[in-house]
């Protein structure tokens, strides 16, 4: 290729001429370590990603950088730290044919920061005696304080008297993980770090019937902790609970207003929407832990900040001398692209900000490929437009969610076609910890495909809109402390219609409550419509799939081995009052109403939502359920109420093998309908269906497998392509 250097008044740009499409490339570079003044060419970089920008501004501004040019910015390794938002506009994007691409010159090398970087020698041993003497005598030694009075970071705010997700003022993060704010119990192998109670003084329900007005309110409520562990904690300085209170998938910070020593009354300083321990499906006892806690410093790991005096307090894990200390201090988003289109960015970190990662607001065809977004106190990504792509990126340690997608219009049923693919989305919901899923989808024909989703409180993918798709995902280890969850989750929408979710591999998921089985590997909640799950591998799944009342939600061809129950289906909407009520309800019709659900092009697409009204509308029909394989199920094969038992019929339950393979007791092998087929092993000689490696959890199957001999309709699901696949930005992938 030929180089050529232009010159334009204090700065030149070199240019690459690309024999391809006859388009030439404009080339800056950026270097952290480069000398001021630079301008952008490989001798005198720009320092700053914000120089870049400008510079091509400019240069386009003066006609050095013509449209039909392609601009790519090569950014050299170092540290690139933030004190506001990097910003694109619509001016900054390329063409299809010429884009914008901002590059790492060394993949994962380039580091974009929201923190400040605190020197191992700014931790001092801890001397003050006041402060000393509240610590655990076993720790005084290995505490050490920081003096950030001294970082010039201002005013450091102070915690609400109840939050939810991320909390006020820095975080920090130590060798690129986040430390725990100092609590208890403490979370270890022997804890799952969890205080539980039973009993409670005042819900804080509003009383309709009480004779005191200030009960009429919703008000904080109080409980008895058979614990004394909070007469050591100075209540003053402020202690927070994160408690499930009522709900095991409704997560809220507290603060405590007042402790009875006497009596062990845990008195809140603000109310709780659902209540204290209100009433919920799932398990009596409520649970909490204390965060932001002195006296709690106890645990490598675990620091606590006073905000007042600036002082932060840290026991290490190990030696600092070597380590990588950052305190995140930002609070706006790294990154924002806003109605730009044709830009790309390659192989860049994006790290440590109270904020999040990266926003694509009203963009089209930008992608963001081979990114680390990681340890901030927001989410990682939000997007919306159309035709963006987020691409073999690593999200993780994430205060809130992994990618939140919306593009498309529902009403036109208009895609979107942002592409999520091949991403590793895991350790979110750090602070938000439900209702945060590694993946958001809204709006209409988006794709969320190969991506590897774990380790979380709460759901994997929550979607919502239209025509959705959802194919060769993984996801482990989610759903892991809430209960009444699902790892894809959607609900109370009868016009959430066309999503598919084929040939997902959802295993080992959280236990939730066990006696209810309330833990879900997909999760069609309150009337929820219209979707197809079909080819997909459910393992250690707690229920399966659950289908809360909703109709039209085809069940076919998958593969569901050692869950509690495996099909789910319910009739809520029959008896459920609030299945069509405005107040407190879902209000179906009005949903519907709201797309012009009896008009093109919704009556055509879906016929059998444009005529519901009049076809039994609170009846969860024409549901098929075809093709499935049970193997094994713990509890359960089939969960029917009694109304759906009655219209059975209706379904359309039809040729589905259940399997007891012998290896196990307590089987669950019970069916009373048509439809299902069972199958017995021996304890002595299990049955062996033809997988490649059933220990190992390779469920392809052989080429003579017995499944197919038993069930020759089912089809083979492709699982050695689930998860996620080498390209240009992954080529260290194990072999499956």
């Amino acid at each position: 290729m030929n180089r050529f250097l232009l010159s334009f008044a204090s700065f030149c740009c070199a240019l690459v001429i690309f024999p391809t499409a006859m388009q030439a490339a404009v080339e800056y570079h950026v270097s952290a370590s480069a000398k001021a003044g630079g301008d952008g060419s490989g001798k005198a970089p720009f320092q700053t990603l914000q120089q870049a920008r400008d510079g091509i501004r400019a240069a386009r501004k003066s006609g050095l950088v013509k449209k039909n040019e392609a601009v790519t910015v090569s950014i050299a390794a170092g540290v690139y730290r933030l004190q506001q938002t990097l910003e694109f506009s619509k001016d900054d994007g390329g063409t299809a044919k010429a884009p914008v691409i901002y590059r790492a010159a060394r993949p994962g090398a380039v580091r974009i920061r929201g923190g400040v970087t605190l020197k191992p020698a700014d931790f001092a041993p801890l001397a003050d005696q006041a402060v000393l003497a509240r610590l655990d005598p076993a720790v005084r030694s290995k505490v050490l304080v920081c003096d950030l009075s001294k970082q010039g970071l201002g005013t450091i705010v102070e915690l609400k008297k109840s939050f939810s997700g991320t909390p006020g003022g820095p975080w920090l993060y130590v060798d690129a993980a986040p430390m725990t704010l100092a609590r208890w119990p403490n979370k270890d192998a022997a804890n799952e770090g969890w205080a539980g109670f039973s009993k409670v003084i005042d819900t804080g329900l509003p009383k309709a019937d009480a004779k005191d007005p200030q009960l009429k309110k919703l008000r904080p409520g109080s409980f008895v902790l058979d614990d004394a562990r909070p007469a050591r904690w100075n209540l003053k300085e402020g202690v927070w609970l994160l408690g499930y209170w009522t709900h095991d998938w409704s997560d809220e910070v507290i603060r405590i207003a007042a402790y009875d020593k006497e009596k062990k009354v845990i008195s809140l300083a603000a109310p709780h929407h659902y209540g204290i321990k209100g009433g919920t499906w799932g398990k009596a006892q409520r649970r909490f832990f204390a965060l932001n806690v002195l006296e709690e410093l106890d645990a490598p790991g675990e620091w606590y900040l006073d905000r007042v005096r600036q002082r932060l307090y840290f026991y290490p894990q190990n030696p600092l001398e070597k380590a990588t200390i950052v305190l995140a201090t930002m609070t706006q988003d790294l990154l924002a692209v806003k109605a730009a289109k044709h830009m790309k960015f390659e192989n860049l970190a994006f790290e440590y900000s109270q904020g999040s990662g990266i926003s694509l607001a009203g963009t089209q065809q930008v992608e963001v490929a081979g990114c680390e977004i990681a340890n901030l106190s927001g989410g990682g990504m939000r997007v919306s437009g159309s035709n963006n792509t987020v691409r073999s990126c690593d999200l993780f340690n994430l205060g809130t969610h992994g990618i939140s997608v919306s593009g498309g219009d529902r009403k036109s049923l208009t895609p979107g076609e942002n592409l999520v693919i091949n991403n590793e989305i895991h350790h979110y919901g750090l602070f938000k910890r439900t209702y945060a899923a590694g993946v958001r989808i809204t709006g209409c024909g988006n794709i969320v495909r190969n991506n590897v989703i774990h380790d979380a409180p709460h759901n994997a993918v929550l979607y919502s809109g239209n025509e959705h798709l959802f194919e060769l995902n993984e996801v482990y280890r989610v759903v892991m402390e809430t209960g009444d969850s699902g790892a894809f989750y959607t609900g109370r929408d009868w016009t959430s219609q066309g999503n598919v979710l084929r040939h997902n591999y959802i295993h080992d998921l959280g236990k939730g409550d066990a006696k209810h089985a309330n833990t879900m590997g997909v999760y069609l909640d309150d009337c929820d419509s219209g979707d197809r799950i079909e080819g997909n591998v459910f393992y250690r799944a707690g229920r399966a799939i659950m289908i809360g009342g909703g109709r039209n939600n085809p069940i076919l061809n998958n593969l569901m081995i050692d869950c509690a129950i495996g099909l789910h289906i319910d009739s809520r909407g029959m008896t459920w009052k609030q299945w069509n009520v405005p107040s407190g309800g879902w209000w179906l019709e009005k949903k519907a109403m709201d797309m012009n659900y009896q008009k093109p092009p919704w009556s055509e697409r879906y016929p059998k939502l444009a005529k519901i009204m009049k076809d039994s509308p609170r009846e969860p029909l024409y549901n098929p359920v075809r093709n499935n394989v049970f193997v094994d199920c713990v509890q359960k094969v089939y969960n029917f109420d009694a109304k759906v038992l009655k219209l059975i019929d209706k379904l359309e339950i039809e040729n589905n093998l259940v399997v007891n393979t012998g290896a196990a007791t307590k089987i669950g092998t019970a069916v009373k309908v048509k439809g299902f087929r069972v199958l017995s092993g021996a304890a002595d000689k299990p049955m062996d269906l033809g997988f490649a490696d059933f220990p190992a959890q390779d469920f392809q199957l052989k080429k003579n497998a017995r499944l197919l001999k038993e069930l020759p309709s089912f089809k083979p699901i492709p699982f050695d392509k689930i998860g996620l696949f080498e390209d240009a930005y992954r080529t260290d992938l194990k072999v499956k």
